[in-house]
């Protein structure tokens, strides 16, 4: 599972093929006829993929050697200034960048004049259809996704399709896009997924930790200067009796004072995993000189950013699922649909949250102001906290000014985890660095749950209720069937 097949193929549409539809903001682009995708080997010679549907037809080949796509510079805030030389835009490798964080932060960025790469496995959406689930959203091919970013906005973003677990992919991928930032989303990234089961418990680990450790040899390989901003979590702090700080705390034990690493509480094997890669990237920035960023995110909100709001095909995946939705979302949507929404216990579980147009905002001031060689620096990602209890009293009060009848039930906690406890973690080195966030306001939640009901007719009623247990988990392979 962590390898997918895949090969280097060129893919050409036909020239009355129109991806897009008309764009939202009816720009009229011509769109290009080829572009072309580097990927991971494969044992196959040929890969031949043909279709006809809805009056558009394509045919996907194997060739021999990638050809790149072209790419004009644009000067912005991603451009590498410096006196005795042109202007340049930086290159961002975004690894993970077909899914909901990784996607609205590579057209961000795109948009923002950088010169973008996605990497991705496309295991995520793999994973929908291996466990029966879909976005609320109707989300397009990755292919078409970068189609239509062409036809809307002229910019080129380029693909690598392969798994960074294999290093031979990376390295190629490395030599050929030669990265100035890395920006790592590419992990499994569900607690409940981990948890399902002995075979995804050890998948994910062997995903997030072994694709970690290849992007950090990568670096340290062919590109010594490479920022690697990684996508952490909060959740690898767990909920101590005391304050988090960001990434370190300073001690003082038997007369001696020293600063630390902050103490580690993970409450799943999805963050067992990112404390692992977080003491792999320390000790890589400390024996290599790697400069890295840790950007420990709280749970993310929201599915509209400026660019993905440009077309219908641009659109961000919204999960709801209790495999992969989170919290907010989760409760938008069975607000939307008219189920009660399900606090897990007691509710007083209380985390940092922020809107997913603060999380490209937060990815940008990270590559902009990079790490010096040799530093492990950690930011806490997130603008506000709030217990589940405050998230569903705010989203029953927004459905009630919409018109929707909200209720909520507790329902056993599924999760091993204290729910009720305090918390109080810092977050202001972003903020320092310019963060404006966008906050949980009665309007954004209107937008969101106006949201929600436009696409209500898409929700699976059958995948709203928890059905991944924290001490029921065991070695025999879980298909996770509907309720």
């Amino acid at each position: 599972m962590a390898h997918l097949l895949s090969t280097t193929c060129s893919v050409k549409i036909s020239s009355s093929y129109r991806p897009c539809g008309q764009p939202l903001n009816q720009v009229r682009t011509a769109l290009p006829t080829s572009f072309t995708i580097q990927t991971s080997k494969s044992p196959f010679k040929r890969l031949v993929f043909q279709g006809d549907r809805g009056g558009r037809s394509f045919v996907v080949r194997a060739t021999a050697a990638p050809v790149r796509q072209e790419v004009s510079a644009q000067s912005g805030s991603g451009s590498n200034l410096s006196p005795n030389e042109p202007s340049k835009p930086q290159r961002v490798m975004i690894i993970g960048g077909d899914g909901y964080c990784g996607w609205a932060t590579a057209l961000h960025l795109s948009n923002r004049g950088y010169d973008v790469a996605i990497v991705d496995s496309l295991v995520r959406r793999l994973f929908d259809h291996q466990l029966g689930l879909d976005s609320l959203t109707p989300i397009s091919s990755i292919h078409n996704r970068l189609r239509c970013w062409k036809a809307t906005t002229g910019k080129t973003i380029d693909l690598y399709i392969g798994d960074i677990c294999d290093f031979e992919f990376l390295s190629e991928t490395f030599n050929s896009f030669e990265p100035d930032a890395v920006v790592h989303f590419g992990e499994q990234r569900s607690a409940p997924y981990s948890m399902i089961d002995r075979s995804r418990a050890v998948f994910t680990q062997k995903n997030n930790v072994i694709g970690t450790l290849n992007v950090l040899f990568a670096i340290k390989e062919f590109r010594e200067q490479c920022h690697l901003v990684k996508l952490g979590t909060m959740g690898e702090y767990g909920t101590p009796n005391i304050d988090i700080e960001e990434g370190y705390i300073t001690i003082t034990h038997n007369g001696r004072t020293d600063t630390l690493p902050y103490p580690k509480q993970a409450s799943s094997f999805y963050h067992l995993s990112k404390v692992h890669d977080s003491n792999n990237i320390a000790f890589t920035c400390k024996a290599w000189g790697i400069r890295a960023t840790d950007l420990n995110q709280g749970v993310v909100y929201g599915v509209r950013t400026d660019e993905t709001s440009m077309h219908e095909d641009l659109y961000n995946r919204f999960d709801y699922d209790g495999v992969f939705g989170t919290a907010l979302n989760r409760f938008c949507v069975q607000a939307a649909v008219g189920h009660p929404l399900t606090v897990y216990g007691k509710g007083g579980q209380t985390r940092g949250y922020l809107d997913i147009r603060d999380t490209v905002q937060c990815v940008e001031l990270a590559i902009a102001n990079p790490a010096q060689p040799g530093e492990f620096r950690v930011f806490n990602q997130f603008t506000e906290q709030f217990s589940v209890n405050e998230l569903a009293a705010l989203v029953t009060k927004a459905g009630e000014k919409l018109g929707l009848d909200v209720q909520t039930i507790s329902v056993p906690n599924p999760r091993v985890e204290a729910e009720e406890h305090y918390y109080n973690a810092k977050h202001t080195k972003l903020i320092e660095l310019g963060l404006k966030p966008h906050l949980l306001s009665d309007s954004l939640l209107d937008s969101l749950l106006n949201f929600t009901v436009k696409y209500k007719d898409r929700v699976d009623r059958k995948q709203i209720m928890p059905n991944v247990s924290w001490r029921k988990i065991g070695v025999k392979p879980q298909t996770v069937p509907a309720n």
